[in-house]
């Protein structure tokens, strides 16, 4: 007999629910949100699963390729599809939005979302994290130049270890500010090298990547030989 299972996956805990192909519900019950319990309670109460249906949230990337890699048929569902669907039950709980996610993969009335390899959720992080370094970056040279400026001080356009030298340069060694800006010059520091990593990193990739290489060829770019736009560095 075919089963259908629906997880409402919460942080600590998952709601689940088994279903028969008729409909009727053969178990419910909660399990620590986590591959392994979630695999020992699948294997006991539904061991014939047909689907096992959740929707999108920060844990199901992880749980879709740690229960597929112990051969379990699971699908991520498109969250807002589940919550229209699961909107008109009458009564909102955890176990109550498991059944309707079981029934939604029984008669398959559900809208599938590819996830990600984990090669490619590697690569978005680190996109990310060096999106958020050069965030930082910016705003703390605006910050400098904004204090600097209130002095009447101005220095040209520079990035990086250059933006630093020409900081230290216009204060002198005896300036008011020196001693509100050098933490922040500091911290620029530290932020830059990090970036370098992320930088380093990014270009390894990119050398690495077929489409990338062909993309990076295309006659007209700017500044071909680098992996990096101009702007971003």
């Amino acid at each position: 007999m075919k089963q259908y299972v629906g997880l409402d996956v919460s942080q600590r805990e998952t709601a689940v629910c088994v279903i028969s192909e008729t409909g009727q519900v053969i178990f419910e019950g909660k399990a620590k949100s986590n591959p392994g319990a979630l695999t020992d309670l699948l294997r006991k109460h539904a061991p014939q699963a047909e689907r096992i249906g959740f929707d999108t949230g920060a844990m199901a990337s992880w749980l879709w390729h740690e229960l597929r890699r112990v051969e379990l048929s699971v699908v991520c569902i498109d969250a807002r599809h589940a919550h229209a669907a699961l909107s008109v039950r009458m009564k909102k709980s955890d176990q109550n939005d498991a059944r309707g996610l079981a029934e939604l993969v029984r008669v398959g009335c559900y809208r599938e979302v590819k996830v990600k390899s984990e090669e490619s959720q590697n690569i978005r992080a680190i996109l990310g994290a060096r999106s958020r370094l050069v965030s930082m970056r910016r705003d703390i040279e605006n910050q400098v130049r904004g204090l600097i400026k209130e002095c009447g001080l101005l220095f040209p356009r520079a990035i990086g270890q250059q933006f630093r030298n020409q900081a230290s340069e216009v204060l002198g060694v005896d300036h008011l500010l020196l001693s509100v800006i050098s933490p922040l010059l500091s911290i620029h520091e530290n932020v830059c090298q990090q970036q370098g990593k992320f930088d380093n990193e990014v270009r390894r990739l990119a050398k690495l990547d077929e489409t990338t290489r062909r993309l990076m060829t295309v006659p007209g770019g700017r500044r071909r030989d680098r992996w990096l736009p101009p702007y971003d560095r």
